[in-house]
């Protein structure tokens, strides 16, 4: 009998729509609060872990008996990033059509080149600077780095001239991965496992979906507990508090580190009325009844609660640039190129190229799964939206104004 502590063993709703792929269909939940997560969108019932007796389940189920329940914060960031056997930092993360889940660099090059773009404008911003750095963050293999850096070197190469690709990467497998799909590139390719003050711009492509989130509704949390040999989730009182403390982390290194420039981050996720504080874990594109399911071979994410991330970015000096779903920063891109006196347009003309460009913009499959939010810091208020915030405002109208208020109470920099 666990002391002290409710078991926590109702039923809950089936797991909802969270991670986007190609053929999901979004809701809206009902309102919640930032400190106060709305439900636990998982199976609560137990798993016999006698079935997944891995290194790391062992290793949990150790931590666990030795310590009590755990966070479960703590549980998600064993399973996705203990260093030798978490689901993204051992290399078994599969993405694609034969992996766990699709993602806009799955698609194909297309993503990566229009994202080179809007790279190139903001290299114009901060006046066509030598050692321009772009820096990604959540680079898995090295794929969408590989397509920019072939984009900018074919089509933009003074820029290339300029640029410095700068990866974080903690994981030394990934880290071997990518330096294999960039080899061509030799020193233009840098990699740190840690943030370093830099000018341009920080991209990530769903990194803060997928950073370890604690569990807490109305004053109460769920931890992880064994229950003999079984994971269950147990509860427990607690004040209000921050369920996404990692995510607002990065945004606070992000945010010291960067010296001028901007960041662009696409995810998956809602703002306070719109927000499903719902955890999802995902294994050859099926919804998975429970995170104690396949631990260390399956993603568990959650929906980004994007009003704590732009209030976390505007108390460390960074101001709101842009706000939009995909489809629209996309969008915006594409037209600024075509009438710009840049050459040719970038959309080719073959049916692979369409049948991308319609994959990520189309309402239906990404183009309003994923929401773009850019961040700038020391460049002033433009005139101009970025290209990719062309189009923003006739996107989610009252989403956008909320945003956009929220930006205009933050001073200028």
């Amino acid at each position: 009998m666990l002391v002290g502590l409710k078991q926590a063993n109702d039923s809950v709703p089936k797991v909802g729509a969270k991670r986007p792929t190609l053929n999901v269909q979004f809701r809206s939940g009902s309102a919640s609060r930032i400190l106060e997560i709305e439900t636990l969108d998982v199976e609560r019932r137990a798993f016999d872990v006698l079935q997944l007796n891995t290194l790391l389940v062992e290793s949990i189920r150790e931590t666990i008996r030795a310590r009590g329940p755990q966070s479960f914060d703590w549980f998600m960031q064993q399973a996705l990033y203990h260093p030798e056997h978490g689901y993204y930092s051992s290399g078994r993360c599969a993405i694609g059509r034969k992996g766990d889940y699709f993602t806009n660099v799955s698609v194909g090059p297309l993503f990566g080149q229009l994202l080179a773009w809007q790279f190139s404008e903001i290299w114009e911003r901060v006046g066509k600077m030598n050692d321009f750095v772009i820096v990604e963050q959540g680079a898995h293999d090295g794929q969408f780095a590989r397509d920019v850096l072939e984009f900018v070197q074919r089509r933009l190469p003074e820029l290339f001239g300029a640029l410095r690709y700068l990866i974080l990467e903690p994981f030394p497998i990934l880290e071997e991965q990518q330096r294999r799909m960039l080899e061509a590139f030799g020193d233009k390719v840098e990699w740190r496992e840690s943030p370093e003050p830099f000018t341009g711009v920080h991209f990530s492509n769903e990194l803060l979906d997928a950073m370890p989130v604690r569990l807490i509704r109305d004053g109460t949390e769920k931890l992880v507990a064994l229950d003999g040999d079984k994971f269950v989730f147990v509860e427990r009182p607690v004040d209000k508090t921050i369920f996404n403390q990692a995510a607002l982390e990065s945004i606070d290194d992000i945010a010291a580190n960067l010296q001028r420039g901007y960041v662009i981050a696409i995810d998956y996720g809602f703002l306070d009325q719109e927000f499903e504080s719902s955890v999802q874990v995902r294994a050859r594109h099926r919804n998975l009844d429970s995170p104690f399911e396949q631990i260390g071979e399956a993603d568990i994410t959650m929906s980004v609660h994007w009003r704590s991330i732009v209030e976390g970015a505007q108390a460390n000096g960074l101001r709101v640039a842009g706000f939009t779903d995909q489809h629209h920063f996309l969008t915006g891109i594409i037209s600024q190129s075509a009438s710009g006196n840049r050459g040719q347009s970038l959309l080719a003309e073959s049916r692979k190229a369409k049948r991308e460009l319609q994959t990520l913009l189309h309402p239906e499959m990404l183009g309003r799964a994923f929401q773009v939010l850019a961040l700038a810091k020391n460049v002033g208020p433009e005139t101009n939206p970025l290209a990719g915030f062309k189009f923003a405002c006739r996107w989610a109208k009252a989403a956008e104004e909320k945003i956009c208020r929220t930006a205009r109470r933050t001073p200028s920099t």
